[in-house]
């Protein structure tokens, strides 16, 4: 990979280039090969997609620090930061303002969102048996660690288990990300949402690195014994509550709470001291994703909730 040979029971570092600055030095995608010495599957883990989202870079960070390639089955890659020009400029977009997770498969002669998103594919996807690709919340929001995937397929579905984010969710997949153009080249793929940009959120970061081990232990990729078997709740309807009005709003309950039908989640006020308009729950569910931006304009998505209507993954 990127002229790098790594043998089993080892580990290298690997730079593919993508394309010069405009300064005229070569920007690189960095990935981590950890190569272990029996055979195995081949997994990829992904961050930073969007360029201001930084948990995932942490967890592939802390994960790999417990990796020992001699003890090792299969192969991880592991590419930290996958959009550099956006990480680089603290910004989601790409240079030329495309979203990366938009773009893909991408193509060798398209916009440098597409040059990149074929590059990745082809140097890192098509290598892979399966993806764990890591998001945070973005524009003013944070999101409750959660795993988006197709629950109709019986070995996605044992992944997401084995994983036990607090909750999986059933959904398909945007056209243009990341996800959608690897399962078309029959991947397995994983998102992980969890925290907020611009910042390390620990409790996204402790569940990312957790789940990404029991992950790889149940691929049978690196030993160990189960210090905790959680179980995450399997959901198939989400829905987000939007602003009914513009204003400062106030968010009265935390990611991860249960909340009823019905129930107040915050309210939506002027800045001259009104009391506000209520925002309120349409069904009893577990909130998901919030706004932590308290300034909205009239439906912006404020409260993130997920319908509990499944059970735990068996």
């Amino acid at each position: 990979m990127g002229g790098v040979q790594v043998a089993p029971g080892t580990r290298a570092r690997a730079e593919i280039p993508v394309a010069r600055r405009t300064t005229g030095e070569w920007a690189f995608l960095p990935v981590e090969v950890v190569h272990g010495s029996r055979e195995g599957p081949a997994v990829w883990l992904s961050g930073a997609i969007h360029g201001d989202e930084l948990d995932g870079v942490e967890i592939i960070r802390q994960v790999l620090g417990r990796l020992r390639a001699p003890s090792m089955a299969g192969t991880v890659l592991a590419v930290p930061v996958v959009n550099v020009f956006g990480f680089s400029n603290e910004n989601r977009y790409l240079p030329d303002r495309r979203d990366l997770n938009r773009s893909f498969p991408g193509g060798a002669r398209g916009s440098m969102a597409s040059r990149l998103a074929h590059l990745f594919m082809k140097e890192v996807v098509s290598l892979c048996d399966v993806g764990l690709d890591f998001h945070c919340g973005s524009d003013g929001r944070e999101n409750h660690p959660q795993v988006r995937c197709n629950l109709d397929d019986p070995e996605t579905r044992e992944y997401a288990r084995a994983f036990a984010a607090p909750i999986t969710i059933h959904n398909r997949p945007p056209d243009g990300s990341l996800r959608k153009a690897a399962l078309k080249e029959g991947a397995r793929v994983l998102v992980y949402e969890a925290g907020e940009v611009g910042r390390f959120t620990p409790s996204a970061i402790e569940t990312g690195v957790a789940g990404t081990l029991r992950l790889l232990r149940s691929l049978g990729m690196v030993g160990g014994d189960a210090v905790d078997e959680p179980s995450t709740l399997e959901v198939r309807e989400t829905y987000w509550i939007r602003a009914n009005r513009s204003g400062v709003f106030r968010v009265s309950v935390a990611l991860g709470e249960h909340v009823e039908k019905g129930q107040h989640l915050g309210s939506i006020a002027d800045t001259l001291g009104d009391e506000g308009r209520p925002v309120r729950a349409r069904t009893a569910g577990m909130v998901i994703g919030r706004r932590v931006n308290p300034l909205v304009y009239q439906g912006e998505a404020v409260v993130h909730v997920a319908s509990l209507d499944g059970s735990p993954l068996e």
